[in-house]
Order: C-alpha cells, then structure tokens, then sequence
C-alpha cells in the first residue's frame, strides 16, 4: 500500500493534523460482480481522488487462439468475448472473412441476421436493465427482466439450437434454414416483451431513490467520450450521435430507418434510458425485418464454400454497432487456412478506460453506480 501525506488546518489556529491519503483495491471481485476487474482508488477521506483499473484477470489469449483455428472454428471464439452479444460478434467475423473472398450473402440470410442482431441487442439490454437496479438496492427489476428474455430466448434457441453461444452464422451465410413458423413466434415473444418491459420502466420511472443515486452522477462529456473512443449506448447518452448501422450501413440496415437513441446528460440516468429506449426501437427493427423476410421468395440461406476455406491475401477490417458499442475486427490473410493474423477492438474495452475521467472528485457512495452504468462484460475487456 502507498500513500501520500497531507497536513489539514484545524480552525484558524496554527495546529495542524497529519493525514494520509489511503488506497483501497476494490476487486478483483468487486462488490457490483461485473467480474474480474480490479480497481485501484486513491481516497482522500471519502472522495476519489484517483483511480486506476486493472484489467487482464481474464486474459485468455482469443488474437492468438484466432491464428491457429481456420475460418470456421474461429466463430466460436468470436462468440465469447462479450457472451451477452454472442450472434453479434459472429458477425464481425464472418463479414470480414466475406469480405476477402468476396461473397455475396443471399437475401434471406442477412435480413435474417439483421433480426437476429436485433433480438440479440434486446437481450443484451434487457440484463443490464434488470442488473443495475440491483447494485443500487433494487431487486425485483431483475425478475421482470429475465422474464422478457426468456420469451426472446426461447425464439433464439428455437432457431439457432444455442442459448447463449449461437454458432449461427457461417462463412456465406447461415447455418441453416429458419423453422416453419418461426417469424410468427419472434413476432408473437416481440410484442409480449414490448409489453413487459413497461413493467421495468414503472418500477424505475420516478423512483425518488434510484433517481438521486443516478442524476447527475457520473458525467461523461462528449469531448471525452470521443477522446477516449467511448462508443455505443454509453457515448450517445452524452450526445455523441454515432450509430453505424445508420452511418455505415451493413447487413439490410441500409433499408431501414434506424432510430438512434440519444441523450445529453451523460449521466448514469442517461446511460440507463439510453438502454431502456434501445429495446423498444429494436424491437421495432426486429418486427420490421421479420415482415420483409415472410415477404421474401423461398431461396437459399448461404452459398456452398470450399471444404477447406482459404481467405486470398490482403487485410480488411470489419466493424458493427454490437449492443456495447463498435466492434471491430482486423483480419490479415497470407493465403492459407487460418488468419495470420485477427485483431479485435473491442467496446468494452474502450468504455472502460475512462473510468478515472468519471470517478474522480467522486463519493466513494458513487462509485457503484458509476460503475455498473458502464454496462462492461469484462470478457470483452481482456479477450
């Protein structure tokens, strides 16, 4: 432990007391159990005056596993970094290792990824809807919460056979096609959710408690948020108005109307309605793409790839707005059955480093609640 000594005036007498600053490591399981992050904060009585955190508890080396696994067995690890954005990370994948070869996904397949994607941001959201009321003292949030997912679950696992690690997409495409029925149970478990998540925002909505732990707390300016290169859900509650799937259209977001959610705040209140609005305007991209894909004709879900799958020479680098933020991967082929090399840039990992921007002059009362209104999955820090 190191400290630094301070002398504080006692009155308006010449006595002085000798204080010192104390350190106090919270974690590496700290007391919200996002996971393995360890923070180190300098406090001077009971306000942040500094703090460091100290990731890589988690480490398990996914670049590197990414160069010894061929394009297909890397989807799999792709899956795990961020485990509550799993089909979104796939898709990151598979769109670069398109990219180089070249391939152009039918119709079906990636109007059904889009909805895919959609559903997979709703289920995101919702757990962190349901868990941050919880480090602030609130639990039936949670309750409500898990119930909205299980219904989008349901439909998730009924098509992919995964519930949280999907192994979906495929280099061209989809693992197979959509079972008969399907679009009208996603339409039927979409509205029951847009329903029950009413439920949530009563219970949060004008609660004095939750209110005065998160208004004002936390403040994240835009100019930082971009410095730092926060993205997602975080970033647009302080006003930064990025969304790629509206600014560099993939998949069918070119032929939606992608509402961005946004707020100015930058608060851990903003955080929160940022997520809260996202639901329901991807809920509603969900129902829209599951219309246009009953409208499409009967066709393929992919195209046939060779057995043994070689991306040709060259690098590309392929990012997507996850339901964290932008992820991004850098893909660099020598020809053969493997990258050479996989670089990814992860959401969390950015968003977490402007914690001490956030934290300092801070009440240590604060601290949880500005933590957990970073939404992190800490996996997605350490890769």
């Amino acid at each position: 432990m190191t400290s630094t000594q301070r002398t504080v005036a006692i009155g308006s007498g010449a006595a002085e007391l000798a204080t010192e600053d104390m350190v106090l490591n919270i974690g590496p399981q700290h007391p919200a159990t996002h996971g393995v992050l360890r923070l180190r904060l300098t406090l001077a009585g009971e306000r942040i005056s500094d703090v460091e955190p100290i990731i890589g508890y988690m480490h398990r080396g996914a670049e590197k596993l990414f160069e010894v696994r061929d394009y297909r067995q890397i989807i799999v690890l792709a899956n795990r970094h961020d485990w509550l954005s799993a089909f979104a990370n796939e898709l990151g994948v598979v769109l670069a290792v398109e990219r180089l070869l070249g391939i152009e996904v039918p119709p079906r397949a990636v109007w059904a990824r889009t909805l895919m994607a959609e559903l997979n941001r709703v289920l995101n959201h919702l757990m962190f809807l349901g868990s941050y009321p919880i480090e602030l003292g609130a639990i039936t949030p949670i309750f409500y919460a898990f119930r909205e997912r299980e219904a989008l679950q349901a439909v998730m696992e009924e098509a992919t056979g995964g519930r949280m690690h999907y192994m979906f997409n495929r280099v061209g495409g989809l693992k197979e096609d959509l079972p008969a029925g399907w679009l009208d149970r996603v339409r039927l478990a979409v509205a029951a959710v847009r329903h029950g998540v009413k439920d949530i925002a009563d219970l949060i909505h004008g609660n004095e408690i939750f209110h005065a732990r998160t208004r004002g707390v936390g403040v994240l300016t835009p100019e930082i948020a971009a410095a730092y290169g926060v993205s997602g859900p975080i970033a647009r509650a302080s006003g930064l108005d990025v969304d790629l799937r509206r600014d560099e259209p993939y998949l069918a977001y070119g032929d939606l109307d992608v509402p961005v959610v946004t707020r100015t705040a930058g608060d851990c209140l903003a955080r929160f309605e940022c997520l809260l609005d996202q639901v329901h305007a991807s809920l509603a991209l969900a129902e829209t793409c599951a219309d246009r894909l009953a409208a499409l004709p009967p066709g393929p879900i992919g195209v046939r790839t060779p057995k043994i799958l070689k991306a040709p020479a060259g690098h590309t680098y392929a990012w997507t707005e996850n339901p964290l933020g932008i992820n991004g991967y850098y893909l660099v082929s020598r020809g053969e059955k493997t990258p050479w090399r996989m670089k990814l840039r992860t959401a969390s990992f950015n968003n977490i480093q402007v914690l001490p921007e956030l934290m300092r002059g801070t009440l240590v009362a604060d601290m949880i609640a500005i933590l957990g209104s970073m939404f992190f999955v800490v996996g997605d820090i350490d890769k």
